[in-house]
């Protein structure tokens, strides 16, 4: 018996969803919505079912992202994308890893709903442009120009150089090492100079309400935490090195932009409903 389509297909349907929405919680309920579509087709009529699916989820998620302009409008505090916690192996996959990196979800953020979907279908996943004029509803020759004006953006925003797994991963292990000394120094050594550092909490945790520019600042803001409260344990977390911190107060993961061995970013979510995805890896691939 054939496997349907649809189950062949899903982790590459939600890493589309997500990558669109940067939330699992709505890119799931697009899945459900995209499920429930298919359900109903003739699939006598489906010569490609990989990308009737594909088109399919991008539809739902460009009116999904609709709803959700009007929800971050009242969003309290700073908005980031919602951690997941991943396979090591999708490291391995360097474009895949750098799509899914809460960096590059908050970069795709500064785009209008098209623009994020034809980056994504097309940078990411390389779909013919007829494929993602289709799923957006444009003509080829607009698509194009759309995706030129997606990439510029995206490319005047993203670092310019990458950096491995292991040399990631040796740094936010100097970053853990320095957060449990709570040396300043030792901190501001592993911190460019003009390191950000951005909180969600949601307005339901603590978090700075906006971004903490220069390493002294923020190193004196990371000093200052109760060390006893909480404990820390290196997870990878879209597809990169992170940290996940658990306290009885609740918990929360921080996420790095690294650039020539110090940090230049510090993502960290304590919003706990954004929160439940880190027990189980997510199925991110293209």
């Amino acid at each position: 018996m054939t496997e349907d389509p649809f189950v062949v297909h899903c982790g590459l349907l939600f890493t589309v969803a997500y990558e669109m929405l940067g939330s699992a919680a709505d890119a799931e309920d697009v899945l459900q919505e995209t499920w429930l579509r298919w359900a109903g087709v003739d699939r006598s009529q489906v010569h490609d079912p990989r990308a009737y699916l594909v088109r399919a989820v991008t539809r739902q998620a460009l009116n999904r992202m609709r709803t959700l302009a009007r929800r971050r409008e009242d969003y309290v505090g700073e908005w980031l994308p919602e951690p997941l916690l991943t396979h090591p192996d999708v490291a391995d996959d360097v474009e895949l890893a750098e799509s899914v990196s809460i960096a590059m979800l908050t970069v795709l953020e500064t785009l209008e709903p098209v623009e994020r979907a034809v980056f994504v279908l097309r940078e990411v996943f390389d779909m013919p442009y007829d494929e993602v004029a289709g799923a957006v509803g444009k003509t080829s020759a607009a698509v194009r120009q759309v995706a030129r004006r997606a990439r510029d953006h995206v490319a005047a925003r993203q670092p310019r150089v990458r950096v491995s797994r292991s040399e990631h991963k040796a740094v936010v292990d100097r970053f853990a090492a320095a957060l449990h000394t709570g040396r300043i120094q030792d901190l501001m050594e592993i911190m460019a100079p003009d390191v950000v550092l951005v909180a969600d909490g949601g307005g339901i945790t603590a978090a700075a309400p906006a971004p903490v520019h220069g390493a002294e600042l923020v190193a004196t803001m990371l000093a200052a935490t109760d060390r006893t409260a909480y404990r820390t344990t290196t997870v990878c977390l879209n597809g990169a090195p992170a940290i996940r911190i658990a306290a009885d107060s609740g918990g929360a993961t921080v996420s790095f932009l690294i650039e020539n061995g110090r940090i230049t970013r510090i993502y960290a979510t304590s919003n706990p409903q954004k929160l439940t995805r880190l027990d189980e890896p997510a199925d991110l691939t293209r």
